[in-house]
């Protein structure tokens, strides 16, 4: 069965590595969305929060981004799944790896969880360093 890594990360630490030994897979840069981190109300909150999601959703940025996005990643998925690959990977990448690219990420997963049976696999690199559980 095909497993897709999701991964959030920051740009600052650089772009995350495979360690599926494939050699890469995807990588969308989230920086040319509209950054709700730019606000204060939004400065502590990540794209996994009602208010950041809310933010999100309510502008087109974000849905074009992400629509072309999946397009393309669809086309692999669907690929990978009929020569039995078995691992795909896909970066989401911003300036602190907190609002857009977590948002993207989580977006993601969603999105494939529900058109195709594959697993996911889903990391917020940044946010699990800001916490200290990062391996």
């Amino acid at each position: 069965m095909l497993t897709v890594s999701i991964n959030s990360f920051s740009y600052k630490r650089g772009i995350p590595e495979d360690d599926s030994e494939n050699g890469g897979g995807f990588v969308f840069d989230c920086r040319a969305v509209h950054n709700p981190g730019r606000y204060e109300e939004f400065k502590q909150l990540t794209g996994v929060d009602e208010k950041v999601i809310y933010f999100f959703e309510n502008q087109y940025e974000m849905h074009d981004f992400l629509r072309h996005a999946f397009s393309i990643i669809d086309q692999s998925v669907e690929k990978y799944i009929q020569r039995e690959f078995t691992n795909l990977m896909v970066n989401f990448g911003c300036t602190g790896g907190q609002h857009r690219s977590v948002y993207s990420a989580e977006k993601l997963a969603i999105h494939l969880k529900s058109k195709y049976d594959v697993n996911i696999k889903i990391r917020h690199i940044e946010q699990e360093i800001k916490k200290g559980e990062s391996k």
